[in-house]
């Protein structure tokens, strides 16, 4: 039994707050500098252009790379081995997003849903919890804006629409959205389970290795399928019209009762920010 106590998580989850916020990943970057390369519409490339400048600056300068500094949504794998010491891991957790939005300056956009009173600092996370083989904690931090989360959509389909009614889903959902969720997004995709699994793989999905495909060569090729489809609607950057809509689509899948088919589409913006730990 390996000990790791809550002061860690504590300070790892803030560390993780605000690198998320003002360093967006290579990965990332790198298809927009492609999509930057490939893009026919003057408007597009420009608006491509432009957000590697933002990421650029906002690294240089220690700055968020938008004013929506999302809802804190962290993932924790930890391992059966592993025991937390010095006090409740949730808590642990929801005091590193409190130190990380405030040390970094990150605007605080959390509020009671029908009152709508601001909690002050960014609290409480949305947390996630894998237990898994072995004696770490995996911490991934995924700060979610709302341009790209109301975008999103889940619907219970009938198993007889099939492949072709979750693709209609799909780029129906994308076409709704136009220009909100700030494109290019990354399309996260959830197949299967029940209601909450879809949702929850499909926001999982944006955490995967941005373009990277599903080990499943049969859902790798509807991804690419998709992705062509989407980027063949014309909203283009920041929904000005172009070429590429989307620099990404993730689809995951689980298996689900004979009589539903849970789709979930979880949009996110260009940003796509998350950074993760091993403790």
């Amino acid at each position: 039994m390996r000990e790791i106590h809550a002061d860690r998580i504590t300070e790892t989850v803030a560390r993780l707050c605000i690198d998320a916020c003002y360093h967006i990943g290579d990965d990332v970057k790198a298809l927009i500098e492609k999509a930057r390369d490939t893009e026919v519409s003057p408007h597009g490339r420009k608006i491509l252009e432009q957000l590697i400048e933002n990421i650029n600056i906002s690294a240089a300068h220690g700055l968020p790379v938008c004013q929506d500094t999302g809802m804190a949504v962290v993932f924790l794998e930890i391992g059966q081995d592993v025991h937390i010491t010095g006090g409740n891991i949730s808590q642990a957790v929801n005091k590193g997003v409190h130190q990380g939005y405030r040390k970094g300056y990150l605007r605080k956009s959390v509020l009671t849903p029908l009152d709508r009173i601001n909690t002050g600092d960014n609290t409480p996370a949305v947390i996630h919890t894998e237990i898994v083989p072995g004696d770490r904690l995996r911490i991934i931090v995924a700060p979610k804006g709302f341009g790209s989360e109301n975008m999103s959509r889940l619907k219970m389909m009938k198993p007889a629409e099939g492949i072709p009614g979750i693709k209609n889903f799909i780029l129906e959902t994308v076409i709704n959205a136009g220009g909100n969720p700030c494109p290019p997004v990354i399309v996260g995709v959830g197949i299967g389970g029940t209601m909450e699994k879809a949702a929850y793989i499909s926001k999982k999905a944006l955490l995967r290795r941005a373009g990277t495909h599903n080990p499943d060569p049969f859902i790798a090729n509807l991804e690419r399928e998709m992705l062509d489809s989407i980027n063949k609607t014309g909203i283009g950057p920041m929904g000005l019209g172009g070429i590429v809509t989307a620099l990404a689509v993730h689809i995951d899948t689980y298996p689900t009762h004979i009589a539903g088919l849970p789709a979930a589409v979880n949009i996110q913006c260009h940003a796509a920010r998350h950074k993760e730990a091993w403790l």
